[in-house]
This record gives structure tokens, C-alpha cells and sequence, in this order.
């Protein structure tokens, strides 16, 4: 019988534990979008479940079922499954696209057929000896994301270090905040990106579409924009770092893109560039 905890309290924490406590199966239950911080449900089988949405941040999950669970939803919003203890957790055929796993535990967890489309990682999460995470789809320091589809992704605040996204669509997705060191974002498409306050140190843009990017008070020191595609409404405003050289690139181009407003700023990109930090 899996171990439960008594003092959740939400009340669905409350309902979730009873169940198991009386032996009855949550098999294919619905439990969407509540929140079930820090539950024990250790050993439970919640084969087919679904908990997309659902707050689980510090859960304990040791050797759950999850064969076959939505921990995803159809409005982007996956599970937070922050600090989470999934060690041994059977998530075979699982849909963790979008989750929240910064600092689970998924050691020696079963994650065949596992979807971790733009899955959040980080370098506190512990995936199984040998199961290669950086080309799972998921998104973190080091992931493999060349290609990628993440137009309008919620990336705020996450750490994509050393992270390839070469000829990535990433159009609309929200990077606000977000570690891009050294990310290769060679040929990607970042039109109307947020890139506010993003620290994108050594990171190599070279031929990327910036046409209306947010880019206010980024740190842009020794980043490489070599041969933009566009600029146009690209908001530059407060930038650190931006080289001479690349500044001179910028103001080159013709008269009609230095003088596109973005949209969500209010300013071109000729007067962004001349707000310093």
C-alpha cells in the first residue's frame, strides 16, 4: 500500500490519499490543474492519471506508475513537478511536454517513450545512468534543440546554457531573464522574441531574423551578430555589452527597418539603440 501523507492542505490532497487509503485505484482519474504540493504518493499506480497543470513541486513520487499520465495540458501549462522524487517512477509512454522538473529526482525512473517536449530542466535534476536528456527534446543547460519548434515557449528565467538551438523557430517565445550563454542561435528565427533582461553572454547570433525582438536591458557582452537577417522593430534599449562593431552592423541597415516601431515597446530601433544602460 503506497505511504500517503496527512497533512496536505488542499483538499485534493486530502480526496487523493483517502482513495489510496481505502485501496481504491485513481487509474485514469482526472486531477488536473490542482494543487498537490509535497503529497506522498510513493509506490501509488497512477497508470493513465491526469495531473497536467497540476502543482507537485516537492512531491514524493518513488516508484509511482505513471504509465501512460498527462502531466501536460493543451494550454501549455505542464506539471510542476519542481524538486520532485520520481526515483525508480515507472513513466513509460508519459506526457511530461511542458513540465516543470528543475531539481526532480528521476533516478533510475523507467522513461521509455517518455515525451519531454520543452520539459524544463536544470542542472539540479538527476535523469537515469545513460538516458540522453539533452536530445529528449527537453530544454536546459546543454540541450540539443537544433531545428526546434518553441514559437511562443514560456522560457522565462530558464537556463539554456551552452544549450544548441541553430536554425530554431522560436518566434514569440518568452526568454525574459533567461541564462543564453553561449546558446548557438545560428540562423534561428526570433521575431518578436522576449528577450528582456536575458543574459545572452557569448551567445552566437549570426544570421538570426530579429525583426521585432525585445531585447531591453539584455547583456549582449561578446555575443557574435554577425550578418543579421533583420532588424527591423528590434528594441536594443539598455543593452549591455553591445560591441561597437556590432552596433555599426546594426545602424546599417536600410532606413525603413531602423525606423520600424515595435509593436510592444513603442520604439524603433534607431532611438533604442541611443538608451544606454
Amino acid at each position: 500500500m503506497p505511504t500517503t501523507a496527512s497533512s496536505n492542505k488542499s483538499p485534493f490532497s486530502a480526496t487523493i490519499t483517502a482513495k489510496l487509503q481505502a485501496g481504491e485505484s485513481l487509474a485514469n482519474a482526472d486531477f488536473s490543474n490542482q494543487d498537490l504540493y509535497a503529497i506522498a504518493l510513493n509506490q501509488a499506480n497512477l497508470e493513465q492519471i491526469n495531473l497536467s497543470g497540476s502543482i507537485l513541486t516537492n512531491a514524493d513520487l518513488i516508484g509511482v506508475n505513471f504509465k501512460g499520465a498527462n502531466l501536460r495540458n493543451a494550454d501549455l501549462r505542464g506539471a510542476d513537478l519542481t524538486g520532485a522524487d520520481l526515483t525508480g517512477a515507472d513513466l513509460t509512454g508519459a506526457y511530461l511536454s511542458r513540465a516543470d522538473l528543475r531539481g526532480a529526482n528521476l533516478k533510475d525512473a523507467n522513461l521509455q517513450d517518455t515525451q519531454f517536449k520543452v520539459t524544463i530542466y536544470d542542472n539540479e535534476t538527476v535523469f537515469p545512468e545513460g538516458f540522453n536528456y539533452k536530445s529528449s527534446g527537453a530544454v536546459g543547460p546543454g540541450a540539443n534543440l537544433n531545428g526546434a519548434f518553441l514559437n511562443t515557449a514560456n522560457l522565462r528565467g530558464v537556463d539554456l546554457t551552452g544549450a544548441k538551438m541553430i536554425g530554431a523557430y522560436l518566434s514569440g517565445a518568452d526568454f525574459t531573464g533567461a541564462i543564453l550563454d553561449n546558446v548557438s542561435f545560428s540562423g534561428a528565427n526570433l521575431q518578436k522574441a522576449i528577450m528582456t533582461g536575458a543574459s545572452l553572454r557569448n551567445a552566437r547570433l549570426g544570421n538570426t531574423e530579429l525583426k521585432g525582438v525585445d531585447l531591453r536591458a539584455a547583456d549582449l557582452t561578446g555575443a557574435n551578430l554577425d550578418t543579421l537577417q533583420n532588424v527591423a522593430g528590434a528594441d536594443f534599449s539598455m543593452v549591455k555589452g553591445l560591441s561597437d562593431q556590432a552596433r555599426s552592423a546594426i545602424l546599417g541597415f536600410p532606413a525603413p527597418d531602423l525606423t520600424t516601431w515595435n509593436s510592444y515597446t513603442r520604439r524603433n530601433t534607431k532611438d533604442s539603440l541611443n538608451i544606454k544602460p
